[in-house]
């Protein structure tokens, strides 16, 4: 198979993205359920399956699928990049203008498809499902998960009950505006919010899986931290990282200079013996001195790569809702 797969002549209205990694047993069932709740809305649609690097026999049957019905098409990744690389593949081979995307588990059922299509309809630009009901799994799972989710929105400000579900309805131009790296699948919506979305959250169902195993564990929970660190820059520092190696710069620059110069009054006016009366302190003032100086300068580096970055690639730093009046005239902005 082919690196990319180009989008079909004909547009849809819908696009249902699962991306699958070792999920054999869900094929089929995976397949009939999306087919059953997609041909009740009068629109068409096309079904995208993302096999990510599975080893088992998911890719076979699969192409069985492609076989029986024209709607459905395969992505195959030359390898397992990763939850958020599938995701992105499949949005970027999607035609519709509404990109559905869920799990290949079924712990979110394809028939409350149309409870996340109907919020959308009210003029959001993404509607999330909200697992609001997870008795079945152990305090040991959803603990962690609340906690995730809890510093997920008081970070990104997007007031949010659950992040980590796929289970999601986009607006095609607004997937135009984002870009999915490392594990940011479960940012998008803080990364919608920083272009200016519109988002909501419906609830929706949670079944446990009934065939395998998961492949979300305490571990990846524990990963979450990093990525908040990562969020909390992209979200507030992207166009001015100095503004976040700034202020500790300049602390420890003041302090630095601060100790340096008491003791350089002591040297020169008292005669003291630095090293014998002040080592740890004289050792302490250099430290905090040069590492303010790298700090700035990591912010002032970091400016420069801002800067290149977004002019470069032309990306504007502001995101245009909408222009009323006559953008056509001479002299209007471009």
């Amino acid at each position: 198979m082919t690196d990319r797969i180009e989008p079909p002549e004909t547009a849809c209205r819908y696009s249902v993205v699962v991306p699958m990694h070792n999920e054999e047993a869900y094929v089929q069932p995976m397949y009939a359920q999306v087919v059953a709740a997609m041909q009740k809305l009068p629109e068409p649609f096309e079904l995208i399956f993302v096999d990510d690097g599975s080893t088992d026999r998911t890719l076979p049957r699969l192409a069985e699928l492609v076989g029986q019905d024209p709607r459905v098409r395969v992505i195959r990744l030359r390898r397992n990049f990763g939850q958020t690389a599938a995701l992105a593949a499949g949005f970027d081979h999607a035609s519709g203008e509404i990109i559905l995307a869920m799990d290949a588990d079924l712990r979110s059922t394809p028939a409350e498809i149309p409870l996340l299509l109907d919020k959308l309809a009210e003029g959001y630009d993404l509607v999330s499902g909200w697992r609001r009901d997870r008795r079945h799994e152990s305090l040991l799972r959803t603990l962690p998960s609340r906690v995730a989710n809890w510093l997920l929105a008081k970070v990104s400000g997007v007031q949010m009950n659950d992040f980590g579900t796929t289970f999601k309805a986009y607006r095609r131009e607004l997937l135009r505006e984002l870009r999915l790296y490392g594990e940011q699948h479960r940012f998008i919506p803080a990364l919608a919010n920083w272009v200016g979305a519109r988002i909501a959250e419906v609830p929706v169902s949670d079944s446990p899986r009934e065939f395998g195993k998961s492949h979300y564990g305490l571990g990846r929970s524990v990963r979450v931290l990093f990525d908040l660190i990562t969020l909390k820059f992209l979200l507030d520092y992207i166009t001015r990282p100095l503004h976040f190696f700034g202020p500790a710069g300049l602390v420890g620059l003041g302090t630095g200079s601060a100790i340096l110069l008491f003791l350089f009054v002591r040297k020169v006016f008292y005669g003291v013996h630095l090293f014998v009366e002040h080592g740890p302190l004289l050792l302490l003032g250099m430290l905090l001195f040069l590492s303010g100086l790298q700090l700035l300068a990591m912010g002032l580096v970091g400016e420069l790569l801002a800067r290149t970055y977004f002019e470069a690639h032309q990306k504007p730093v502001y995101r245009v809702e909408r222009i009323l009046g006559a953008a056509h005239l001479a002299g209007a902005p471009r």
